[in-house]
């Protein structure tokens, strides 16, 4: 039997995240003394014997979700064996957390259950419709696995060197930097994009750090209200039935 197929085995791995290729993450639960927390229904494979149990969370973290509507359905992957990780076929990105990173839930794929994780609200109370009010906070030793549409772009902040982000391709930054929403001037146009150019709301950065930016002002594909069977994503005519381009444009 040949293919060329064939040339897609698993790759060597020495660490507990690999990537397979740039749309799928192999991950060794055997590696590291804390369990790996991915992103409930993410795993596509496995080898050996693993085990997948829901994350409990403790009381403050429910009502902070509860409050902030930022939440993050993750499940605890044990074991001695080999895990296969993806989500709509999206670009992967291995990082260790290093001071902290600010991050929506969205673009979460697995970390290490050794990190801290916190909830924290981005400059205004307003809930704006693209990016959220609320992101998750990362920070200790170890990695997460961050997910984008497309392959991102690494922004550095400087001192000298404001960065101006559009909060719909906006993934993550370093918590070091300093946020500002920012919108158009006039109250009527708030929820527009900003006059005929389709800019809308930004996000305003300062300090020292780093900002990741996906190509793409899509809202991600696990949100995606699709039609026909469930899950459905980009398959026929109702594919991308539902989703929005940027939120709120009305």
């Amino acid at each position: 039997m040949h293919s060329t197929l064939f040339a897609h085995i698993p790759v060597e791995h020495t660490e507990r995240y690999t990537l397979q290729n740039p749309q799928l993450l192999k991950t060794d639960v055997t590696i590291g003394s804390s369990p790996v927390l991915a992103r409930q229904g993410a795993m596509v494979a496995f080898e050996g014997q693993v085990e997948f149990d829901s994350q409990y969370r403790n009381r403050s973290w429910r009502n902070a979700e509860r409050m902030t509507g930022e939440r993050l359905e993750l499940m605890r992957c044990k074991g001695n064996g080999i895990v296969y990780l993806a989500n709509f076929a999206q670009y992967l990105h291995i990082m260790d957390v290093g001071r902290g990173i600010t991050v929506d839930s969205s673009s979460v794929l697995a970390f290490d259950g050794s990190l801290n994780v916190g909830i924290v609200a981005v400059d205004s109370a307003v809930e704006v419709a693209s990016a959220g009010a609320y992101n998750l906070e990362l920070s200790g030793g170890g990695k997460v696995v961050l997910m984008t549409s497309g392959e991102p772009l690494v922004l550095e902040v400087t001192p000298e060197k404001n960065i101006c982000v559009d909060s719909d391709a906006v993934i993550a930054w370093s918590t070091s930097l300093r946020t500002q929403l920012q919108a158009p001037t006039s109250t009527s146009a708030v929820w527009r994009r900003r006059g005929s150019t389709g800019e809308g709301w930004e996000m305003h950065f300062s300090g020292s750090g780093h900002v990741l930016v996906q190509p793409s002002e899509l809202l991600p594909p696990q949100h995606v209200r699709t039609s026909g069977v469930l899950g459905q994503f980009g398959m026929g005519a109702g594919g991308l039935s539902g989703n929005n381009l940027g939120g709120s444009r009305a």
